[in-house]
């Protein structure tokens, strides 16, 4: 079995939205990286690549707890800066946008809305409230031309966003290789500990022992399940919105995020299931029927993709940082992965150098 220990300080197993900004954060900060992973890096499967990437602080809180909360603000603060920094690094620009989320009902599922907005008052601090607009028909119009008329008020919670997750998973590759980071593709992490990691090729050691799996990562630590997530992409000439949209009802918020050259990434399901098999019939037609509900329009869309991913989940959903028998674990992201993610790397950036 071979032993290497003599060109890396930092070893990262799990080449996820965690692992990638780790493996970027520390490479440009002059450290010797080897990240390796179960998969390739164009592997559209994983829980990073089933996503719609919306950096929602506020929308998240009717559902999430003040430390996520917490989180989610102190990632919204970096994600700018980091994002220019990576098409520096990179050369590959990152659509990301700021405009805000707008949270809308249809007049049957009015009470959801009331709701929504009560529950978020009341988790808001007061300098937060601000942030909520509450829009009548005019104003739904005014920020929203492509749903005129369609829904009688609306809320427009300010200063959230969304990037394109496949975009930023390529930024990141493409930095990590000009960083000259060894990317061990195809090979998983058989165990891990203080000072090093063993896969099938061999023994791996430097001081700094990073694991980022998700669920591959479960057998250190206990509690950690799968969450079932499910997504839809569309392309659709007859309609641009330019922000996220939320449409609640009484089972479930379907989300629509825009995204460059008139194409949508839609969800809704959020599923207790570890069954990580393609999506169900009923799934896909709530999502379809769902969203033609906001715009008839999407009656042409056509249809890209339909994927379904396994989220990493802990009891509390909340994501996790800690040190266990040596090894630094980032973990349980759930649905808040590009939401959190950068506040707990940046976290362990501090503890680390």
């Amino acid at each position: 079995m071979r032993v290497d220990n003599s060109d890396s300080d930092v070893l990262i197993a799990g080449a996820g939205l965690a692992g990638r900004l780790c493996a970027w954060r520390y490479a440009r900060a002059g450290r010797r990286v080897r990240l390796f992973d179960a998969a390739r890096r164009d592997d559209a499967r994983s829980a990073s690549a089933v996503a719609a990437a919306m950096l929602s602080p506020l929308a998240e809180l009717a559902v999430a707890d003040a430390q996520v909360h917490a989180l989610a603000q102190q990632a919204m603060a970096l994600w700018p800066d980091w994002l220019l920094a990576l098409q520096a690094d990179s050369g590959r620009p990152v659509y990301f946008r700021r405009a805000g989320t707008l949270v809308l009902a249809h007049a049957a599922d009015g009470g959801s809305l009331d709701h929504f907005e009560r529950v978020l008052r009341h988790k808001l601090a007061p300098a937060e409230q601000a942030a909520i607009h509450v829009l009548d028909s005019a104003g739904v119009a005014e920020h929203e031309p492509a749903l005129a008329g369609r829904f009688a008020r609306g809320l427009l919670l300010a200063g959230e966003g969304q990037l394109a997750n496949d975009e930023l998973l390529v930024a990141l590759a493409r930095a990590l290789d000009r960083f000259r980071v060894h990317w061990h593709e195809d090979e998983p992490v058989q165990q891990l500990h203080a000072d090093g990691l063993r896969t099938a090729q061999g023994e791996f050691r430097a001081p700094l022992v990073i694991d980022t799996r998700g669920l591959g990562g479960r057998a250190d630590w206990p509690g950690l399940r799968g969450v079932r997530g499910e997504i839809l992409r569309v392309e659709c000439e007859g309609i641009a919105l330019q922000r996220p949209v939320r449409l609640m009802h009484p089972r479930y918020q379907l989300y629509v995020a825009p995204r460059p050259k008139q194409r949508f990434v839609v969800g809704a399901t959020e599923l207790e299931s570890e069954d990580a098999g393609p999506p169900s019939l009923r799934s896909v037609l709530e999502l379809g029927s769902a969203l033609y509900s906001l715009h008839p329009a999407f009656a042409e869309a056509r249809v890209l993709r339909i994927d379904a991913a396994l989220r990493p989940a802990l009891d509390d959903h909340r994501p996790q940082l800690r040190r266990h028998g040596g090894v630094w674990q980032l973990n349980g992201l759930y649905r808040h992965g590009y939401l959190c993610a950068p506040a707990l790397v940046d976290q362990l950036l501090q503890e680390t150098t």
